[in-house]
């Protein structure tokens, strides 16, 4: 898997445009309602990330994003009073998120594409680094967290949402029910909608069984089937993956569990499919 199929996939699948319907070019001249409809549904559906994002203290902190989708965290972290700077892989979120804060009258150091693999800042140059269901997409993740160490200030923290492996989605959702209704789709020649029809594709494409291996059914079921690349995680996963730090703290959040209904259940701080991890970096850790 190459950096490159990351950028291409999210280039052309702007995180989160499609939950919403995507800027048409009528309203590429009204951004604002854009975000602010975008906001609403991400806020709503995942009401957590408000909730976590207040009770950390980022006021005077020199932050750096990590992946910016629309640009609706980077917005709350400057309104929260971060020093922000953000990156992303690819030039549309860039270009979207620069047209928000604009728009919006917010100020910032920079905002650029980069990758995650070589952050073209000094050492030591962020108090925080933050990263939402991003880093969870990055094969070279190893390399990413020594890229991260070494931005980051020696008593700084990482912050960062993985996809959990320990929940509801993971070990009921997707490696039992959608793997069954694939093959039941498989075998009677179902289509079913649109993206059912994109994974029977894929399936055909790759050999049923082949697509089925989690290895590689895990990357067509967290951002959808065309996604190249995801992985979840355990906090053993997250100490194999990210040795130059150390877990202070950590929490799940969000019951998400599709086609399963189980937005209801008070599940969330056991089962929940959003891991956050609070990290600092290792002493006597090469950067």
């Amino acid at each position: 898997m190459r950096e490159s199929e990351i950028s291409d996939f999210w280039q052309q699948n702007p995180c989160g445009a499609s939950l919403v319907g995507d800027l048409t070019d009528e309203e590429r001249k009204a951004y604002t309602e854009f975000f602010d409809r975008y906001d609403a549904f991400r806020y709503s559906t995942e009401s957590h990330i408000l909730t976590n994002l207040d009770a950390i203290d980022w006021k005077g902190k020199r932050v750096l994003e990590i992946g910016l989708g629309q640009g609706a965290d980077s917005e709350q972290l400057i309104r929260l009073g971060a020093i922000y700077t953000g990156v992303d892989l690819t030039e549309e979120s860039v270009k979207r998120v620069r047209v928000r804060f604009d728009l919006k009258g917010l100020a910032y150091d920079t905002v650029q594409q980069a990758s995650v693999l070589s952050l073209p800042f000094e050492d030591d140059s962020f108090d925080i680094v933050y990263s939402h269901g991003v880093l969870h997409h990055v094969p070279e993740i190893k390399q990413a967290s020594a890229e991260i160490a070494r931005v980051l200030q020696p008593d700084g923290e990482l912050i960062a949402m993985l996809y959990a492996k320990r929940s509801l989605n993971y070990l009921v959702s997707i490696s039992v029910v959608r793997r069954l209704g694939l093959i039941g789709a498989y075998i009677v020649g179902a289509r079913g909608n649109a993206m059912v029809a994109e994974h029977l594709g894929n399936a055909k494409e790759a050999g049923l069984f082949n697509y089925l291996a989690m290895k590689n059914f895990i990357h067509r079921n967290t951002d959808g089937p065309r996604n190249p690349y995801s992985k979840v995680y355990s906090l053993a996963d997250v100490e194999n993956d990210f040795p130059h730090f150390k877990i202070d703290r950590s929490y799940r959040c969000f019951m998400h569990a599709p086609p399963l209904l189980v937005r209801w259940m008070p599940l969330a701080a056991t089962l929940g499919w959003h891991l956050w991890v609070h990290a600092r970096p290792r002493k006597g850790v090469l950067k």
